[in-house]
Protein backbone atom coordinates (compact mmCIF):
# COMPACT_ATOMS: atom_id res chain seq x y z
CA UNK A 1 0.00 0.00 0.00
CA UNK A 2 3.07 2.16 0.86
CA UNK A 3 4.65 1.50 -2.37
CA UNK A 4 1.45 2.62 -4.52
CA UNK A 5 1.25 5.93 -1.98
CA UNK A 6 4.82 6.60 -3.12
CA UNK A 7 4.20 5.96 -6.84
CA UNK A 8 0.74 8.16 -6.83
CA UNK A 9 2.72 10.86 -5.49
CA UNK A 10 5.11 10.53 -8.01
CA UNK A 11 3.06 10.88 -10.73
CA UNK A 12 1.09 13.64 -9.21
CA UNK A 13 4.78 15.84 -8.95
CA UNK A 14 5.53 14.66 -12.62
CA UNK A 15 2.51 15.55 -13.65
CA UNK A 16 2.87 18.98 -12.48
CA UNK A 17 6.45 19.65 -13.88
CA UNK A 18 5.16 19.02 -17.38
CA UNK A 19 2.12 21.38 -16.55
CA UNK A 20 4.41 23.91 -15.49
CA UNK A 21 6.59 23.75 -18.86
CA UNK A 22 3.79 22.93 -20.67
CA UNK A 23 2.70 26.59 -19.47
CA UNK A 24 6.13 27.88 -19.98
CA UNK A 25 5.59 27.61 -23.59
CA UNK A 26 2.37 28.93 -24.14
CA UNK A 27 3.10 32.37 -22.32
CA UNK A 28 2.70 35.05 -24.27
CA UNK A 29 6.38 37.23 -24.50
CA UNK A 30 6.79 40.08 -23.10
CA UNK A 31 5.95 42.89 -25.69
CA UNK A 32 8.61 45.80 -25.64
CA UNK A 33 7.75 49.33 -26.69
CA UNK A 34 9.82 50.53 -29.67
CA UNK A 35 10.50 54.33 -29.17
CA UNK A 36 10.22 56.60 -32.18
CA UNK A 37 13.17 58.11 -33.09
CA UNK A 38 13.07 61.16 -36.07
CA UNK A 39 16.41 62.67 -37.45
CA UNK A 40 15.87 66.08 -38.57
CA UNK A 41 17.68 67.50 -41.16
CA UNK A 42 17.45 71.18 -42.25
CA UNK A 43 19.23 72.80 -45.46
CA UNK A 44 20.04 76.38 -42.98
CA UNK A 45 18.63 78.68 -40.20
CA UNK A 46 19.26 81.22 -42.48
CA UNK A 47 15.62 82.35 -42.64
CA UNK A 48 13.64 83.44 -39.71
CA UNK A 49 10.79 80.83 -40.91
CA UNK A 50 13.22 77.60 -40.41
CA UNK A 51 14.04 78.53 -37.10
CA UNK A 52 10.01 78.45 -36.46
CA UNK A 53 10.13 74.93 -37.85
CA UNK A 54 12.97 73.89 -36.02
CA UNK A 55 11.35 75.19 -32.79
CA UNK A 56 8.09 73.75 -33.49
CA UNK A 57 9.12 70.28 -34.52
CA UNK A 58 11.45 70.06 -31.29
CA UNK A 59 8.42 71.00 -28.94
CA UNK A 60 6.32 68.63 -31.24
CA UNK A 61 8.63 65.76 -30.16
CA UNK A 62 9.12 67.02 -26.60
CA UNK A 63 5.78 66.83 -25.75
CA UNK A 64 4.79 63.47 -27.17
CA UNK A 65 8.20 61.62 -25.76
CA UNK A 66 9.61 61.27 -29.70
CA UNK A 67 13.41 61.69 -29.59
CA UNK A 68 14.73 63.77 -32.19
CA UNK A 69 18.01 64.29 -33.42
CA UNK A 70 19.03 67.75 -35.82
CA UNK A 71 21.46 68.60 -37.66
CA UNK A 72 21.67 72.16 -39.92
CA UNK A 73 23.66 71.77 -42.99
CA UNK A 74 24.48 75.52 -43.26
CA UNK A 75 23.92 75.58 -47.32
CA UNK A 76 26.11 72.71 -47.82
CA UNK A 77 24.80 69.73 -49.93
CA UNK A 78 27.43 67.52 -49.00
CA UNK A 79 27.32 68.13 -45.11
CA UNK A 80 24.00 67.27 -45.18
CA UNK A 81 24.91 63.88 -46.89
CA UNK A 82 27.29 63.17 -44.56
CA UNK A 83 25.15 64.46 -41.38
CA UNK A 84 22.37 62.44 -42.89
CA UNK A 85 24.55 59.24 -42.70
CA UNK A 86 25.40 59.64 -39.02
CA UNK A 87 21.67 59.82 -38.36
CA UNK A 88 21.42 56.59 -40.00
CA UNK A 89 23.71 55.08 -37.62
CA UNK A 90 22.37 56.11 -34.69
CA UNK A 91 19.27 54.35 -35.48
CA UNK A 92 16.56 56.72 -36.58
CA UNK A 93 13.61 55.44 -37.66
CA UNK A 94 12.13 58.49 -39.81
CA UNK A 95 13.57 61.06 -41.30
CA UNK A 96 12.22 64.74 -41.85
CA UNK A 97 14.56 66.30 -44.46
CA UNK A 98 14.54 70.39 -45.77
CA UNK A 99 16.87 69.56 -48.68
CA UNK A 100 19.39 71.84 -49.33
CA UNK A 101 20.03 70.39 -53.35
CA UNK A 102 17.02 68.94 -54.56
CA UNK A 103 18.48 67.12 -57.04
CA UNK A 104 21.44 65.79 -55.00
CA UNK A 105 19.63 64.97 -51.92
CA UNK A 106 18.40 61.96 -53.79
CA UNK A 107 21.59 60.09 -52.55
CA UNK A 108 20.41 60.70 -49.16
CA UNK A 109 16.80 59.80 -49.60
CA UNK A 110 18.06 56.59 -51.44
CA UNK A 111 20.47 55.68 -48.57
CA UNK A 112 17.66 56.24 -45.74
CA UNK A 113 15.18 53.61 -47.50
CA UNK A 114 18.52 51.48 -48.15
CA UNK A 115 18.54 51.36 -43.81
CA UNK A 116 15.13 50.96 -43.61
CA UNK A 117 14.92 54.80 -42.58
CA UNK A 118 11.12 56.31 -43.77
CA UNK A 119 11.73 59.87 -45.42
CA UNK A 120 9.45 62.69 -45.28
CA UNK A 121 10.27 65.48 -47.72
CA UNK A 122 9.79 68.47 -45.73
CA UNK A 123 8.52 71.65 -47.31
CA UNK A 124 11.00 70.86 -50.41
CA UNK A 125 10.59 67.62 -52.52
CA UNK A 126 13.61 65.36 -53.21
CA UNK A 127 13.53 65.00 -57.09
CA UNK A 128 15.11 62.06 -59.00
CA UNK A 129 14.32 59.20 -56.86
CA UNK A 130 11.85 56.66 -56.37
CA UNK A 131 11.85 56.53 -52.49
CA UNK A 132 10.40 59.96 -51.35
CA UNK A 133 7.97 58.12 -48.93
CA UNK A 134 5.83 61.61 -48.29
CA UNK A 135 6.03 65.22 -49.12
CA UNK A 136 5.11 67.60 -46.62
CA UNK A 137 4.61 71.43 -47.73
CA UNK A 138 2.13 73.97 -48.89
CA UNK A 139 0.74 74.24 -52.32
CA UNK A 140 3.85 75.97 -54.00
CA UNK A 141 2.41 76.90 -57.15
CA UNK A 142 -0.18 78.67 -55.78
CA UNK A 143 2.43 80.53 -53.36
CA UNK A 144 3.65 81.97 -56.81
CA UNK A 145 -0.10 82.53 -58.02
CA UNK A 146 -0.92 84.39 -54.82
CA UNK A 147 2.15 86.32 -55.43
CA UNK A 148 1.50 87.28 -59.54
CA UNK A 149 -2.05 88.05 -58.70
CA UNK A 150 -1.26 90.52 -55.92
CA UNK A 151 1.36 92.45 -57.70
CA UNK A 152 -0.33 92.32 -61.38
CA UNK A 153 -3.15 93.95 -59.62
CA UNK A 154 -0.90 96.36 -58.25
CA UNK A 155 0.73 97.11 -61.20
CA UNK A 156 -1.05 96.43 -64.15
CA UNK A 157 1.13 98.19 -66.65
CA UNK A 158 4.91 98.64 -66.39
CA UNK A 159 8.38 97.39 -66.10
CA UNK A 160 9.05 94.10 -63.93
CA UNK A 161 11.97 93.05 -62.19
CA UNK A 162 11.61 89.20 -62.00
CA UNK A 163 13.68 87.76 -58.94
CA UNK A 164 13.39 83.84 -58.52
CA UNK A 165 14.77 81.51 -55.49
CA UNK A 166 17.71 79.45 -55.64
CA UNK A 167 17.84 77.51 -58.40
CA UNK A 168 19.08 74.12 -56.31
CA UNK A 169 15.25 74.42 -54.63
CA UNK A 170 12.92 72.55 -56.48
CA UNK A 171 10.38 75.29 -54.30
CA UNK A 172 11.96 78.40 -56.61
CA UNK A 173 10.66 76.64 -59.45
CA UNK A 174 7.39 76.04 -58.42
CA UNK A 175 6.95 79.42 -56.95
CA UNK A 176 7.81 81.05 -60.63
CA UNK A 177 5.91 78.78 -62.11
CA UNK A 178 2.85 79.99 -60.51
CA UNK A 179 3.80 83.83 -60.40
CA UNK A 180 4.10 83.45 -64.17
CA UNK A 181 0.72 81.68 -64.97
CA UNK A 182 -0.55 85.01 -63.91
CA UNK A 183 2.29 87.79 -65.31
CA UNK A 184 3.48 86.24 -68.49
CA UNK A 185 -0.51 86.92 -70.24
CA UNK A 186 -0.16 90.65 -69.35
CA UNK A 187 3.77 90.15 -70.69
CA UNK A 188 2.00 88.74 -74.13
CA UNK A 189 -0.45 91.88 -74.44
CA UNK A 190 2.01 94.22 -74.21
CA UNK A 191 0.96 95.26 -70.61
CA UNK A 192 3.85 94.35 -68.67
CA UNK A 193 7.73 94.07 -70.17
CA UNK A 194 10.06 92.15 -68.28
CA UNK A 195 13.77 94.27 -67.87
CA UNK A 196 15.39 91.79 -64.90
CA UNK A 197 14.40 88.10 -64.50
CA UNK A 198 17.41 86.70 -62.72
CA UNK A 199 17.71 83.35 -59.60
CA UNK A 200 19.09 84.61 -56.66
CA UNK A 201 21.86 81.97 -55.74
CA UNK A 202 21.13 80.41 -52.10
CA UNK A 203 18.29 82.68 -51.45
CA UNK A 204 20.63 85.25 -49.64
CA UNK A 205 19.34 88.80 -49.11
CA UNK A 206 22.78 89.95 -50.52
CA UNK A 207 22.59 88.43 -53.41
CA UNK A 208 19.00 89.92 -54.33
CA UNK A 209 20.40 93.63 -53.25
CA UNK A 210 23.11 93.30 -56.18
CA UNK A 211 20.79 91.66 -58.48
CA UNK A 212 18.45 95.17 -58.10
CA UNK A 213 20.89 97.33 -58.01
CA UNK A 214 21.91 96.25 -61.27
CA UNK A 215 18.59 96.18 -62.87
CA UNK A 216 18.04 99.63 -61.14
CA UNK A 217 21.28 100.99 -62.77
CA UNK A 218 20.72 98.93 -66.28
CA UNK A 219 17.02 100.68 -66.50
CA UNK A 220 17.65 103.81 -64.76
CA UNK A 221 15.18 103.63 -62.16
CA UNK A 222 12.38 102.78 -64.15
CA UNK A 223 11.17 99.44 -62.79
CA UNK A 224 7.61 99.22 -61.70
CA UNK A 225 7.16 96.01 -60.21
CA UNK A 226 8.80 93.92 -58.30
CA UNK A 227 8.74 89.96 -57.85
CA UNK A 228 10.39 88.86 -55.05
CA UNK A 229 10.48 85.08 -53.59
CA UNK A 230 10.68 85.55 -50.12
CA UNK A 231 10.78 87.96 -47.55
CA UNK A 232 14.90 88.05 -47.30
CA UNK A 233 15.31 88.51 -50.94
CA UNK A 234 12.11 91.34 -50.50
CA UNK A 235 14.74 92.37 -48.13
CA UNK A 236 17.76 92.92 -50.34
CA UNK A 237 15.67 94.60 -53.07
CA UNK A 238 13.75 97.01 -50.83
CA UNK A 239 17.65 97.83 -49.38
CA UNK A 240 18.43 98.52 -53.27
CA UNK A 241 15.52 100.80 -53.72
CA UNK A 242 16.10 102.44 -50.96
CA UNK A 243 19.44 103.93 -51.82
CA UNK A 244 17.22 105.40 -54.89
CA UNK A 245 14.84 107.35 -52.57
CA UNK A 246 12.44 104.23 -54.22
CA UNK A 247 11.50 102.12 -51.20
CA UNK A 248 7.90 102.31 -50.53
CA UNK A 249 7.21 103.62 -54.40
CA UNK A 250 7.88 100.26 -55.87
CA UNK A 251 4.97 97.03 -55.70
CA UNK A 252 7.25 94.33 -54.40
CA UNK A 253 6.16 90.55 -53.19
CA UNK A 254 7.47 88.33 -50.59
CA UNK A 255 6.62 85.01 -48.95
CA UNK A 256 7.26 83.43 -45.40
CA UNK A 257 5.41 85.93 -43.22
CA UNK A 258 8.94 87.28 -41.32
CA UNK A 259 8.69 89.54 -38.88
CA UNK A 260 10.70 92.51 -40.73
CA UNK A 261 8.68 91.73 -43.58
CA UNK A 262 5.45 91.89 -41.66
CA UNK A 263 7.19 95.50 -40.03
CA UNK A 264 7.99 96.39 -43.54
CA UNK A 265 4.10 96.11 -44.92
CA UNK A 266 2.50 97.89 -42.25
CA UNK A 267 5.22 100.93 -43.22
CA UNK A 268 4.30 100.49 -46.53
CA UNK A 269 8.58 99.34 -48.26
CA UNK A 270 6.79 95.79 -49.00
CA UNK A 271 3.28 95.01 -50.44
CA UNK A 272 2.83 91.67 -49.59
CA UNK A 273 4.18 88.43 -48.08
CA UNK A 274 2.54 84.79 -48.21
CA UNK A 275 1.88 82.85 -45.25
CA UNK A 276 2.74 79.61 -44.86
CA UNK A 277 1.90 78.86 -41.12
CA UNK A 278 5.16 76.42 -40.25
CA UNK A 279 3.24 75.35 -36.99
CA UNK A 280 0.53 73.57 -38.66
CA UNK A 281 3.41 72.09 -41.22
CA UNK A 282 5.54 70.75 -38.09
CA UNK A 283 2.58 69.41 -36.66
CA UNK A 284 1.59 67.57 -39.48
CA UNK A 285 5.54 66.06 -40.47
CA UNK A 286 5.89 64.79 -36.58
CA UNK A 287 2.05 63.04 -37.35
CA UNK A 288 3.37 61.64 -40.75
CA UNK A 289 5.99 60.30 -38.70
CA UNK A 290 4.11 58.86 -36.12
CA UNK A 291 2.26 56.72 -38.45
CA UNK A 292 4.27 55.55 -40.52
CA UNK A 293 6.48 54.42 -37.85
CA UNK A 294 3.40 52.30 -36.49
CA UNK A 295 2.98 50.69 -40.48
CA UNK A 296 -0.38 53.49 -41.08
CA UNK A 297 -1.18 54.60 -43.93
CA UNK A 298 -0.86 58.20 -44.53
CA UNK A 299 -4.90 58.66 -45.11
CA UNK A 300 -4.40 62.80 -46.02
CA UNK A 301 -1.45 62.17 -48.67
CA UNK A 302 -4.48 62.68 -51.28
CA UNK A 303 -2.99 64.37 -53.93
CA UNK A 304 0.61 64.06 -55.70
CA UNK A 305 3.67 65.71 -57.17
CA UNK A 306 6.22 64.79 -59.42
CA UNK A 307 9.96 64.72 -58.80
CA UNK A 308 11.35 63.46 -62.27
CA UNK A 309 10.83 59.48 -61.21
CA UNK A 310 7.39 59.27 -59.76
CA UNK A 311 4.15 60.65 -58.42
CA UNK A 312 4.97 61.24 -54.43
CA UNK A 313 2.24 61.31 -52.38
CA UNK A 314 1.86 64.43 -50.73
CA UNK A 315 0.16 66.59 -48.27
CA UNK A 316 -0.37 70.19 -49.49
CA UNK A 317 -1.10 73.25 -47.22
CA UNK A 318 -3.14 76.35 -48.02
CA UNK A 319 -0.93 79.85 -48.25
CA UNK A 320 -2.26 83.08 -47.54
CA UNK A 321 -1.93 86.50 -48.95
CA UNK A 322 -1.04 89.17 -46.33
CA UNK A 323 -0.98 93.06 -47.11
CA UNK A 324 -1.74 95.79 -44.99
CA UNK A 325 -5.57 95.19 -44.63
CA UNK A 326 -5.47 91.35 -43.42
CA UNK A 327 -1.87 91.21 -41.20
CA UNK A 328 -3.49 91.61 -37.98
CA UNK A 329 -5.96 88.84 -38.33
CA UNK A 330 -3.58 86.22 -40.13
CA UNK A 331 -0.69 87.35 -38.27
CA UNK A 332 -1.39 88.91 -35.23
CA UNK A 333 -4.90 87.02 -34.36
CA UNK A 334 -3.27 83.89 -35.12
CA UNK A 335 -0.82 84.67 -32.27
CA UNK A 336 2.53 83.63 -35.28
CA UNK A 337 3.45 87.32 -34.45
CA UNK A 338 3.03 89.20 -31.31
CA UNK A 339 0.86 92.75 -32.05
CA UNK A 340 3.97 95.15 -30.25
CA UNK A 341 6.94 93.58 -32.37
CA UNK A 342 5.01 94.08 -35.71
CA UNK A 343 3.93 97.96 -34.75
CA UNK A 344 6.99 98.97 -33.04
Amino acid sequence: MKRTSRAIVILLAAMLFVSVLAGCKTAAPVAVEKKLKIGLSLATLQEERWVRDKDRITKDCADQGIELLTQIANMDAAAQESQCENLFTQGINVLIIAAQDASAAATIVDKAHAAGVKVICYDRLVMDTVNDDVYISFDNVQVGVLQGTWLTKAVPKGNYAILSGAPTDNNAKLFKQGAMSIIQPLVDKGDIKIVADQAVVEWKPENALKIMENALTANKNNIQGILAPNDGTAGGCIQALAAQGLAGKVPITGQDAELAAAQRIVKGTQGMTVFKDTRILADAAVEAAKSMFGGYTLANATQTVNNNKVDVPSILLTPIAVTKDNIDVALIDSGYLKKADVYK
